[in-house]
C-alpha cells in the first residue's frame, strides 16, 4: 500500500513497512463520545485519506493486548461526533475482541466475538450511509460483526488509527492495508 496520499488528525511515532505500518500508540489516547455525559475524546493518531462515495477498506492488525482497550482501530471519520470504527481491543474483560463503535453525537459500544490471537483482519465498508465491519481470521472469507446506518457526507476520513485509552501505549501493526473506491456488491457479506 502506497501512504503518500495520507495524512494525520495528530501524528505519532509511526514506521512505514514494505507491506504496511507501525503506529505507535500513545498513553490516553482514544476516539469516544461517552454516552453518558457527551464528553468528547478525539485524541488518537489517526492517519487517513480523504474519500468520496463508496468503499470497502481493510488491514490484518496485531498488538500486545497490554493494557484495557488498547486497539488497533480502522475508523471512517466525518467529525469528531459521526464517525465508525472497527476494533481489534483488549477488552475490560480480558479478552481480545472484535469491538465496534457507531458514534452520532454519542458512541454506543458493542463487544463482539472473542479471539484466541494477537492477529486477525478488520474492515469496514460503505453503501451509501449503510456502514459494515468485518472480520477474517484468514483475509478471505470476511463475517459480519456489525451493520448500522450513518448519516455522514459523501466526503468523510478512512484510515487507521492505534490507541491506548487507559494504557501507557504501544506499538500497533497494521498489514495489507487496502483501500478499493467501489460500492460493494453485498454489504451485509463484505463483497
Amino acid at each position: 500500500m502506497n501512504f503518500n496520499d495520507y495524512e494525520w488528525t495528530i501524528e505519532a511515532k509511526h514506521e512505514i513497512k514494505e507491506n504496511g505500518i507501525d503506529i505507535y500508540a500513545p498513553a490516553n489516547t482514544d476516539y469516544f463520545v461517552n454516552p453518558v455525559d457527551g464528553k468528547v475524546i478525539a485524541d488518537a493518531p489517526f492517519f487517513y485519506k480523504e474519500v468520496e462515495g463508496d468503499f470497502i477498506f481493510k488491514a490484518r492488525m496485531s498488538h500486545d493486548f497490554v493494557s484495557t482497550f488498547d486497539a488497533c482501530v480502522l475508523l471512517a471519520l466525518a467529525h469528531d461526533k459521526l464517525w465508525a470504527k472497527a476494533c481489534f481491543e483488549y477488552t475490560d474483560f480480558g479478552t481480545n475482541a472484535v469491538v465496534t463503535v457507531m458514534t452520532n453525537e454519542r458512541s454506543d459500544d458493542a463487544n463482539g466475538i472473542n479471539v484466541d490471537s494477537k492477529e486477525i483482519w478488520l474492515q469496514i465498508a460503505r453503501k451509501d450511509n449503510v456502514f459494515a465491519i468485518h472480520y477474517s481470521f484468514d483475509g478471505e472469507e470476511f463475517i459480519m460483526a456489525r451493520l448500522a446506518h450513518l448519516p455522514m457526507p459523501k466526503k468523510i476520513k478512512v484510515g487507521i488509527e492505534a490507541q491506548s485509552p487507559t494504557g501507557q501505549g504501544g506499538n500497533r501493526r497494521f498489514r495489507d492495508v487496502s483501500l478499493e473506491m467501489r460500492s460493494p456488491v453485498d454489504i451485509r457479506m463484505g463483497k
